[in-house]
């Protein structure tokens, strides 16, 4: 692979890229994140705050979504273009044929969304190729920027852990002064950002504790064999099937890569991870995202066990099946929207297509009500595209509680509140909680939606029954984590903790 015919993919993938960040609308999960943006602040209900920190630095100039995809877009140019310098010294072939498999993979071909991942990925990545050069070189200098950038992926998912885990597998095989006191020092850089995240946390009802921990589990199905299933049928995708073969056959070159301690140092980084999810994948689904950080550094093992003939292959290889994901995401994008409206997805395809259309139905009532929605995706995919905050109304789940801490109820108190909903209302939902209410449906594109129209909305009964439902559920925080303020129990139950005894 010559640097030409690199720079030459690198075109074209960035040409759909573009075309993909531009086309694509805005999803409910890239539309929270924004709202983290719109509203910064030093942590955020579910996950720390650093994509907030981007996406706020990123509106300053615009809320155009190609615009606030614009990291994602370039994050697999960045890593391409970092680990073409790392294999520099293999030679030419070698180290673009290895960037233009970072680029063409599945994952890194296509996903231009907004996520946590993004800031995570660019810090991990860039963290572990620190940590692999400190490995190679015994430079305490790269221990240190490996730790800068860990905290910088601290400060973005705790998924980093993981990362984290495997430096400590590295200083404790085959263990000397020199590893452990670049791992310390590496160590040491991250305590600044977990001490934020603990102060941030203390102070808001530990809300990344409780959602990562207790919440988001609430309905976890156990011990599943569908689950492990579903893990290798991911990895089969996300790897391919030639690079996971070649993996299992070169076990010859792989001992001599685990012989160096840059190479044990990248067989751990890559690898651990993905076998402690293969466990965890026996009780718990894994997300397609969870793997991000560390697909790079299986494609990195690849040049220590394969000829130059082979990987380019694996190159050619890689080229047709993105070629294949372009044509399925163009003929995608042809198709009506009205194909679907058979399926049970229909009505949320059509709120995040066509958002506009419903919110101009809307427009007579925005002087009078509060906008909110069910359930959260719907009313963040609302807000961003009325560029109009929707808040939350109801029970709702684990997901939509960041709503928590930005909407105070008692505001609300005889205030009229329009809920959008995708499903039929039943009249006593919202009976208790509001004088008068009327119902009412709209469609956009053969899609059905449904207002319910509240007059005078009753603070004290939405506290007694449902805020009171909320705490119990989602915020029964335990007793040995030490709070000095927590903005739900301080707003709607002064005076009593929001602690696990209020069950």
């Amino acid at each position: 692979m010559t640097y030409k015919r690199f720079l030459l993919i690198l075109g074209l993938t960035l040409l759909f890229r573009f075309w993909l960040a531009v086309a694509l609308p805005i999803t409910g999960d890239e539309a929270y994140f924004i709202w983290w943006g719109k509203i910064p602040d030093w942590g955020f209900y579910d996950h720390p705050p650093m994509i907030g920190w981007w996406l706020a630095a990123l509106l300053q100039v615009s809320d155009a979504a190609w615009w606030l995809r614009l990291p994602a877009t370039l994050l697999p140019v960045a890593m391409a273009f970092a680990v073409a310098r790392h294999f520099r010294a293999q030679g030419e072939n070698v180290a673009w044929g290895t960037a233009t498999l970072i680029l063409l993979a599945p994952l890194h071909f296509w996903n231009v969304i907004v996520t946590t991942d993004t800031a995570l990925v660019f810090f991990s990545f860039f963290s572990a190729l620190a940590f692999l050069r400190a490995a190679r070189d015994d430079d305490w200098r790269y221990y240190l920027l490996a730790g800068v950038l860990l905290a910088g992926a601290v400060l973005s998912k705790y998924f980093v852990a993981l990362l984290g885990f495997a430096y400590l597998l590295h200083a404790l095989i085959r263990p000397n002064s020199r590893k452990w006191r670049g791992l310390l020092l590496c160590y040491a850089m991250v305590v600044p950002a977990l001490l934020l995240m603990v102060w941030w946390n203390a102070g808001h009802c530990w809300p990344n504790y409780m959602f990562n921990f207790v919440n988001r589990h609430e309905n976890a199905a156990g011990l599943s064999w569908s689950y492990p299933l579903t893990y290798v049928a991911m990895l089969l995708y996300v790897l391919t099937p030639p690079v996971l073969l070649h993996l299992l056959r070169q076990r010859v070159g792989l001992r001599q890569t685990w012989q160096r301690s840059d190479g044990q140092a990248l067989l751990l980084i890559a690898l651990a991870p993905l076998l402690l999810f293969a466990g965890l994948s026996l009780v718990k689904r894994i997300g397609l995202h969870w793997v991000l950080s560390f697909v790079p550094f299986v494609l990195m093992l690849l040049p220590g066990i394969l000829s130059a003939s082979v990987l380019n292959r694996l190159v050619k290889f890689f080229a047709g099946f993105a070629l294949l994901h372009a044509l399925v995401f163009v003929v995608v994008a042809q198709i009506p929207l009205e194909t679907w409206q058979r399926t049970r997805l229909y009505s949320g395809l059509v709120l995040t297509v066509e958002s506009q259309q419903l919110l101009d139905q809307l427009k007579p009532y925005e002087k009078d009500y509060v906008f909110a929605s069910d359930g959260y995706s719907n009313a963040v995919t609302l807000g961003y595209n009325a560029r109009r905050y929707f808040m939350v109304f109801g029970l709702a789940s684990s997901h939509a509680r960041h709503d928590d801490i930005l909407t105070d109820v008692r505001s609300l108190d005889g205030r009229n509140i329009l809920i959008v909903r995708k499903t039929a209302p039943q009249p006593e939902e919202y009976l208790p909680y509001f004088e008068e209410i009327r119902m009412q449906t709209i469609e956009v594109r053969g899609a059905t939606f449904y207002l319910v129209l509240g007059r005078g909305f009753k603070y004290a009964t939405y506290r007694d029954e449902v805020l009171t439902q909320i705490r119990q559920r989602y915020y029964a925080v335990p007793n040995w984590l030490p709070q000095t303020a927590c903005y739900f129990c301080d707003r709607y139950f002064p005076g009593t903790a929001c602690h696990k005894q209020n069950r």
